[in-house]
């Protein structure tokens, strides 16, 4: 299916990295769900800046009634089954290296919202869109994860946690869905210049990542969007499983 033919619903799209990602896809004439928690105004904004083919709804992806509601939601606006989810959104988290929790201090609880954050709402998601994906015998979920699994240049001890386990839920769903026409891979960048996730952190980090990456810069959120756009593409009709790693190089996977 052709990216303007899809329906795409893009999970914590009201800044960042998630509303470069749904931008990306309006670019392309895809008909896009900005989905968002608390930002109702910037959602609001990414939706009018790709036009009619765009609705923000408001949903807690860790709620699973909420998700099943932006879906009948997003289903009736559309008139059509929700063929592509992008599992963006980040719960309760900044990336700041010098007031991080260190091994001494951090709790199980951090760990438990990232691995709500991770693998619940991917799993409302996946389970959300099944039905409809199933129907259609095709269906695209791509996963936003991180390099940080690879290289934890900074110890993010529960966000990387529940990243890694989002690599293990990826892998199991593309075996599973595999038959249905249903295709589960991750996207993972490092870190982005600059979202309000990252706004935190030192302008010393980002200078160590330039001079580390081979392409001697910091990749931004609109390249990793493209990235995204790889996996909803015809192009990748054959590749499930995968986690491809956008961050200029820093990591080699």
């Amino acid at each position: 299916m052709e990216i303007k033919d899809q329906v795409v619903l893009v999970t914590g799209a009201g800044r960042g990295l998630g509303a470069a990602i749904a931008k990306a896809f309006g670019r392309e004439d895809a008909r896009v769900i900005v989905n968002y928690h608390q930002s109702e105004e910037k959602a609001k904004e990414v939706a009018k800046s790709i036009g009619d083919r765009a609705i923000a709804i408001q949903a807690d992806v860790t709620d699973q009634e909420q998700v099943k509601a932006m879906f009948d939601q997003a289903e009736k606006h559309f008139g059509q089954e929700v063929t592509t989810v992008i599992n963006n959104a980040l719960v309760h988290f900044k990336f700041d290296a010098l007031n991080r929790k260190q091994a001494t201090t951090i709790d199980w609880e951090d760990y438990e919202t990232q691995l709500k954050g991770s693998i619940k709402a991917a799993l409302h998601t996946t389970q959300a869109a099944y039905e409809g994906m199933a129907r259609l015998g095709f269906g695209r979920i791509i996963n936003i994860g991180t390099n940080l699994v690879q290289n934890p240049v900074v110890p993010y001890h529960d966000y990387n946690t529940g990243k890694a386990a989002l690599i293990g839920f990826t892998r199991s769903m593309a075996r599973e869905l595999g038959p249905k026409g249903i295709t589960v891979n991750m996207v993972s960048g490092g870190l982005l210049q600059t979202t309000d996730a990252s706004a935190s952190t030192p302008d010393a980090v980002f200078d160590l990542i330039k001079e580390s990456t081979p392409l001697n810069r910091v990749t931004t959120p609109q390249e990793l969007a493209d990235a995204t756009l790889f996996f909803a593409s015809p192009w990748s009709r054959a590749i499930t499983g995968q986690n491809l790693v956008v961050d200029g190089g820093l990591v080699m996977n």
